[in-house]
């Protein structure tokens, strides 16, 4: 029987806007937000992103937890698009106390190093400072994540505040 290695969780956090440490734009990458609400196409973004990294725990909900989820006033949804294909996405939920969490972030398979995360995480932490009265942005990943999703986060400014190991 195989043991599959136990999964160390990070928990980083930026509480101040100044510390984002900015990606320079791809010219043919461009970020837009899905400002009219639609479940089926979060849950799309997150199986097309999260399928190699095993992002499984959302899959068997049912179309109403999914419109629960996704179509809520404190989460808005960004989707990066390459030469008209979709390159990632990321969705933000604003919480309680000034709060926003980066809930997902990533890019989709084929688009995986050319580039496009640095910017992406640029975009996302603006407009998560750029949401309301927000004092703190947080985000969490995991040893199944990209092996450079730790590296990305933290060269954008993202402090480690906390570890876990299962």
């Amino acid at each position: 029987m195989d043991k599959q290695a136990p999964v160390t969780t990070y928990y980083l956090e930026m509480k101040d806007p100044a510390q984002l440490r900015s990606k320079p734009k791809p010219p043919t990458l461009e970020v837009v937000e899905a400002e009219l609400r639609e479940y089926r196409f979060n849950r799309y973004l997150y199986q097309l992103v999260g399928e190699p990294w095993q992002w499984v725990d959302k899959l068997a909900l049912s179309d109403e937890a999914w419109r629960e989820y996704a179509e809520r006033d404190s989460l808005r949804t960004w989707v990066a698009y390459h030469r008209g294909s979709i390159a990632g996405y990321y969705e933000l939920e604003q919480q309680p106390d000034g709060n926003v969490q980066i809930a997902y972030f990533g890019l989709a398979p084929r688009f995986v190093g050319r580039g496009f995360g640095g910017y992406l995480l640029t975009h996302a932490l603006e407009s998560a400072w750029a949401w309301g009265d927000t004092r703190r942005v947080w985000v969490h990943t995991c040893t199944l994540d990209h092996p450079g999703a730790l590296g990305n986060y933290q060269a954008r400014g993202l402090q480690l505040y906390h570890t876990e190991k299962e």
